[in-house]
C-alpha cells in the first residue's frame, strides 16, 4: 500500500450575488505538497447556473476558471501568480475573496494519489 501523503483541498464556487451568499460548487483544487500537485478539476452546470441568475455571464467565469487552471498548472500562461512556488499559488487561489468565484474553507486530508483524490472530491462534492 503507498504511504499516505497529507492534501488539502477547496471547493470552487460560482456566488451570482455576493451579497445573497448562494453558491453552487463548480470544482475542487486539491494540493499535495509532497507530490508537488496542485489541481483543478471544475465544470460550469448552466442550466443550474442559469436559473440561480439568469443574466450571470457564463464566459466570464468559465475565463476565470480557466486561469485557476493555468496558475495551477504553473506555466507562463498563469500571469505572475503562475510563477509563484507552488505552495503560494495554492495559497493565492484558496485566499478570501468577495467575487463571483469563490472557494470553500481549505480543509486537510490524507491520500495516496492525489489525481485519485481529486476525482474522488469532484464526483462527491461537485459532480
Amino acid at each position: 500500500m503507498p504511504a499516505m501523503q497529507l492534501f488539502e483541498y477547496a471547493v470552487l464556487r460560482v456566488v451570482p450575488r455576493v451579497e445573497r451568499e448562494e453558491f453552487l460548487n463548480v470544482g475542487v483544487i486539491v494540493y499535495c505538497r509532497s507530490r508537488g500537485f496542485l489541481e483543478t478539476r471544475f465544470q460550469l452546470p448552466e442550466a443550474r447556473l442559469r436559473a440561480l441568475a439568469p443574466d450571470l455571464d457564463l464566459d466570464e467565469i468559465t475565463a476565470r476558471l480557466q486561469a485557476f487552471e493555468r496558475i495551477c498548472q504553473g506555466r507562463a500562461t498563469g500571469g505572475t501568480i503562475g510563477q509563484l512556488p507552488i505552495a503560494e499559488r495554492f495559497r493565492w487561489l484558496t485566499a478570501t475573496r468577495s467575487t463571483v468565484v469563490q472557494t470553500s474553507p481549505v480543509h486537510p486530508g490524507l491520500c495516496a494519489d492525489a489525481s485519485e483524490t481529486l476525482a474522488r472530491l469532484y464526483s462527491q462534492l461537485v459532480e
